[in-house]
């Protein structure tokens, strides 16, 4: 379903001529008085994020000076420029070269040149692999484009998007800005934090631990003695928490192992896995 918001740009959108191509994008000569204006663009039309939504979805990923930040269609470049702000180093993407150059002169004018980098590129094809913070504003298709190579990146790396969410994997929080701070309709984000892989067999003290893995969800059984009981469980980057029967265990992963606390009739013990090849 398209949010509202998207529904007046593509108004828009038909009304121009939707035949330029990408090349023209990347031919032109950055104009220095340019103003930028709703309309199309390579791969998604242009609609700037309210100021509201982005400060909620840096908060919400909770950004500080000791994050790279990355947005993926960086428009006029205000969530790169307010990361920077906050103390990040953050990186804008963007496909129109007018935009880019746009996007530099207000960094300059913000006094945050030092943090911030604009380039002119398709998103793609550029490596964000850096990223501690991938922040979006594209649509449904483009985000589940992305949504592999986002999945690939290392454990904990926090995802915002403005709008648009991945289809079946479920955010981990929700939030949306006030009608009143929001004029354009596109006041909800999505957060996600991309989830340890774990799915597989591991060897447990305990027995064979069988893990099935939905993006952050855990399903599966431990064996041992004979016996299987199921197990459910949840991913937070790196951060794991199962039950088996009325025992819990919480941990962490680092690649083929895992280890951490399990907690069963009131006292607590060391639990380690390693993962069967």
């Amino acid at each position: 379903m398209i949010p509202t918001c998207f529904v007046r740009l593509l108004s828009i959108i038909i009304m121009i001529c939707l035949s330029v191509a990408a090349a023209a994008w990347a031919a032109q000569a950055a104009n220095p008085e340019y103003e930028p204006k709703v309309g199309p663009g390579k791969d998604v039309g242009w609609l700037p994020t309210e100021q509201a939504v982005v400060e909620l979805m840096l908060d919400m990923a909770k950004v500080t000076p000791e994050d790279y930040v990355i947005d993926l269609g960086s428009g006029d470049g205000r969530t790169v420029i307010t990361a920077a702000k906050r103390g990040a180093h953050a990186l804008g993407v963007e496909y129109n070269p007018d935009l880019v150059a746009f996007s530099k002169r207000n960094a300059a004018r913000e006094g945050v040149s030092d943090k911030v980098e604009f380039i002119q590129a398709d998103l793609f094809e550029i490596d964000f692999s850096s990223a501690t913070v991938v922040t979006l504003f594209l649509r449904n298709d483009l985000n589940l484009k992305l949504r592999p190579r986002i999945l690939d990146m290392k454990p904990g790396v926090r995802v915002v998007s403005n709008s648009f969410n991945m289809e079946e994997w479920t955010p981990d929080q929700t939030e949306s800005v006030e009608e009143e701070r929001c004029a354009n309709l596109c006041c909800t984000a999505y957060f996600w934090i991309v989830p340890a892989k774990v799915e597989g067999t591991w060897k447990l003290a305990q027995g064979e631990l069988k893990f099935l893995q939905s993006f952050q969800m855990l399903s599966g059984t431990l064996s041992s003695g004979g016996k299987t009981v199921p197990v459910i469980g949840r991913l937070q980057g790196d951060e794991i928490s199962f039950t088996v029967g009325a025992d819990r265990y919480t941990g962490r992963v680092a690649g083929n192992a895992m280890e951490g606390q399990v907690s069963s009739g009131g006292s607590t013990a060391k639990w380690i896995a390693t993962r069967r090849q």
